[in-house]
């Protein structure tokens, strides 16, 4: 089977910047990290490779700089890696992203199994992964814990409130990972670095996959952010020492004092 995970590169910083005229972030100047829900998706398809030998391959969209992540994986284990970088790309919601991953994988050619971070941690809206489902029309599995595949069949444990079902499904599937105990991220070494410069890595265009502008960018996207901010830093917190009966009477005075409680 042919695998393809789908990675994202994120701002490591609570430093976020946004740009006010298109609400959008600015990720430029911002150390980036490969997003962690992906690289436990990452993990989950080396697994498989690592046990039933498939081919891996990852796809990223982002700026020239997204190569690093990409530049990651292929040092993790990954076979094939594919960065779309376009200006064209810019500023496109879940929905245009989703398209444009989508038409990227048909270019990589015949893929089984994709794999997906539940979210990215920029965004957190879950829906980019089940948007290239469906622009693929194939089914999807979100929420996965762990994933297995005996002969055709793809075993995947979701994760649900209070539990976990055990769910089958036969390629093509798309399958989203939540960070899980089954799957632990790992840290390339040096050789691995050096060795991973010698694998196939692609750089395509919104041209090079048959992508049409009109659904591309923020002129592509259904969606636009109306408003984007980071939360206001909170108030130094009031600290109290002594018995917990002293401290139980503090609180109820401050609380009281702020107007929460009554006298």
């Amino acid at each position: 089977m042919n695998i393809a995970v789908l990675i994202k590169q994120v701002p490591d910083s609570t430093e976020v910047k946004i740009n006010p005229e298109t609400g959008t972030l600015i990720r430029a100047g911002v150390p980036s990290i490969l997003n962690p829900y992906d690289h436990y998706a990452l993990e989950a398809a080396l697994a498989l490779k690592k046990k039933h030998g498939f081919k891996v391959t990852v796809v990223s969209m982002g700026p020239p700089q997204a190569k690093a992540v990409v530049q990651l994986a292929l040092a993790l284990g990954a076979d094939e890696g594919v960065l779309l970088s376009d200006m064209a790309f810019a500023g496109s919601d879940t929905w245009a992203t989703s398209y444009a991953l989508a038409k990227g994988i048909k270019k990589v050619g015949k893929v089984d199994l994709i794999f997906a971070g539940m979210q990215a941690i920029d965004g957190d809206t879950a829906q980019t992964g089940p948007g290239v489902a469906q622009q693929l029309g194939i089914p999807q599995v979100t929420f996965c814990e762990h994933v297995d595949v005996d002969g055709r069949r793809v075993l995947a444990r979701k994760q649900i409130d209070g539990g976990h079902e055990l769910l089958e499904a036969r390629p093509p599937v798309l399958l989203t990972m939540i960070m899980g105990k089954d799957y632990a991220p790992q840290h390339p070494s040096f050789l691995a670095v050096n060795g991973s410069l010698k694998k196939p890595f692609h750089v395509w265009s919104a041209e090079d996959i048959g992508a049409e502008a009109q659904y591309l960018g923020l002129k592509g996207s259904p969606t636009q952010v109306s408003k984007i901010y980071p939360p206001p830093q909170r108030e130094k917190a009031a600290m109290f020492s002594g018995s917990g009966q002293e401290a139980v009477e503090k609180i109820l005075e401050l609380m009281k004092s702020e107007h929460f409680i009554g006298e």
